[in-house]
Order: C-alpha cells, then sequence, then structure tokens
C-alpha cells in the first residue's frame, strides 16, 4: 500500500470479501476504529476499539450478522497521510434485511504503513 486512499480501498474490499485476516492485516498493532465515532451499541464508551485484538473483536460483532457488504465510493479527499472517504454502504443482513447508510471515513496512515485510524461518521437512524 503506498498511502492512505490504497488504504481505504482495501479496507473495503476485505470487508465486501469477509476476509476478516486480510482486514486486520491492515491495521497498526495500535491501530484505532471509532466507527462509528462516539457512543454507539458498538462502543457504550465512546473510545473506540485499540488495538488489533480489540479491532478483531470488533470485526467479529459486526460481521455476526452479515451476510453481504458493498460499497458506493462518491468523494474521496487525501491529505497527506489521511484520506475522507464520502461513501454509501450497502449490507444485507443474515436475515435478509437490506439498508444502505451513508459515511463519511477518515482513514490515518500509520508510519508502519498501516491505518492507524479509522473515524467512521454516520447516523444509526439510516439502520
Amino acid at each position: 500500500m503506498t498511502n492512505a486512499r490504497d488504504l481505504s480501498i482495501a479496507s473495503l474490499e476485505a470487508v465486501k470479501a469477509g476476509d476478516r485476516q486480510a482486514w486486520l492485516d491492515l491495521y497498526d498493532e495500535d491501530g484505532l476504529i471509532q466507527d462509528p465515532v462516539g457512543k454507539s451499541h458498538y462502543d457504550p464508551v465512546g473510545d473506540g476499539h485499540r488495538g488489533l485484538e480489540a479491532i478483531g473483536k470488533f470485526w467479529d460483532v459486526f460481521s455476526a450478522q452479515q451476510k453481504a457488504f458493498d460499497y458506493e465510493i462518491h468523494k474521496s479527499a487525501l491529505c497527506g497521510n489521511e484520506i475522507a472517504v464520502y461513501a454509501t454502504l450497502h449490507i444485507t443482513l443474515k436475515s435478509d434485511q437490506k439498508f444502505s447508510v451513508d459515511v463519511l471515513n477518515v482513514y490515518k496512515q500509520a508510519e508502519s504503513g498501516k491505518i492507524a485510524s479509522l473515524r467512521s461518521f454516520w447516523e444509526g437512524g439510516n439502520i
């Protein structure tokens, strides 16, 4: 991966493929995920998920009910080692319920070349 844009696309593609290990391999060992940013049912305290073990547990929670995932990137802006990506995520649950959610994902690349952080902004009313 050469920059945050490459990492953001690789992350979305790994989720689409359902490839937990490929997704985890993109993150720095001290990586942070806030998805969504702030308190949520995924993160009641609102501190995010830090480190590969916590990030792996986050994958396990969100993927447990997910049958299929796809996405459309509408716009992105790369600045330095960060990128803001405006996208629509299309999710099908194992119950066959389908929904789409608009997100603004901000990815930061670590010095290691991996993802240092993913901060995802979305409104739960769409789910």
